[in-house]
């Protein structure tokens, strides 16, 4: 049961209501509906939507499907720019903040499970910087950097996005300094949260997942990709999450064109199995 918006000046405000499901399972609309419904207005919780040209390969959301419900942190820097999980906190208790003062319902929704981590109980420890060492990182590859922080701290690779080369090495970082990533500052939420899981079976999953990337190559996907790297260079389009980094591969002729469409699927669907395992955390190792 979702409580009703908040007043203005409530000294305990409603729950943040939080749609939350593994990739092409349909959250932007769970969030838009529920926004008409409760009185509300969405925040991403996408760690590439708030890249502006980046439209096709990150499925982000039109402005006809938003249907007038208003949409925070999409579209808000450009693809060279980093914008790193610190960022989205400071942007989104900012957010958090303005909507409940107008009476509305935040409604945050998205895939980046790091970023509702790190809203609800803060960032990783930091590490000294070693520039040697992070190049020597950045040059090994996502599966080589994921297998050592499996091997090195299970807790920490079973929450962290293995297709993110910069979080990987980050994480390495703070493993080499402090022998595993620390704990959250608290095991106690900074919100009360009401979450909304959307988590269907894995064949209905499947299949999701392949009409949303036919769709997508036939929308233009890979021509999204190849203006892409014309502007921002193969290192920062490898950066920019799998769609971008294997059509890259494609276009600097390391893999045919039929091998697209079966990659870019074994990769999305090894990026819901991960998302799936963290609900599955969240909820208490059910489902």
């Amino acid at each position: 049961m979702i409580p009703s918006a908040n007043e203005p000046g409530m000294k305990n405000p409603a729950p943040l209501i939080c749609v939350i499901g593994p990739t092409a399972s349909g959250k932007s609309a769970r969030a838009i509906a529920l926004a008409k419904e409760h009185g509300g207005e969405v925040i991403s919780v996408d760690s590439r939507q708030v890249y502006k040209t980046l439209d096709i390969g990150t499925e982000k959301i039109t402005e006809a499907e938003m249907d007038g419900i208003p949409h925070h942190l999409i579209d808000i820097r450009m693809p060279d720019e980093v914008y790193s999980a610190g960022d989205f906190v400071h942007d989104a208790e900012q957010l958090i903040e303005d909507i409940r003062a107008r009476g509305k319902h935040p409604i945050l929704a998205g895939g980046t499970n790091f970023y509702f981590d790190a809203l609800l109980y803060g960032l990783p420890g930091e590490s000294k910087k070693d520039v040697t060492r992070r190049k020597a990182l950045e040059a090994r590859s996502t599966e080589d950097l994921m297998r050592e922080i499996s091997e090195r701290d299970p807790r920490r690779a079973s929450r962290i996005d293995p297709n993110n080369k910069r979080r990987l090495v980050r994480a390495l970082e703070i493993i080499d300094e402090h022998g595993l990533v620390p704990e959250r500052d608290s095991l106690t939420p900074r919100h009360a949260v009401e979450w909304i899981i959307i988590d269907h079976d894995r064949e209905i999953l499947r299949e999701r997942i392949m009409t949303r990337l036919v769709s997508a190559l036939s929308r233009g996907l890979i021509e999204e990709v190849a203006r892409t790297r014309d502007a921002y260079g193969d290192e920062r389009l490898k950066e920019l999450g799998l769609e971008y980094r294997i059509i890259g591969e494609y276009l600097r002729g390391e893999r045919t064109q039929d091998s697209l469409l079966p990659a870019l699927h074994a990769k999305l669907w090894q990026y819901a199995r991960h998302q799936k395992a963290w609900i599955r955390k969240l909820n208490g190792g059910q489902n």
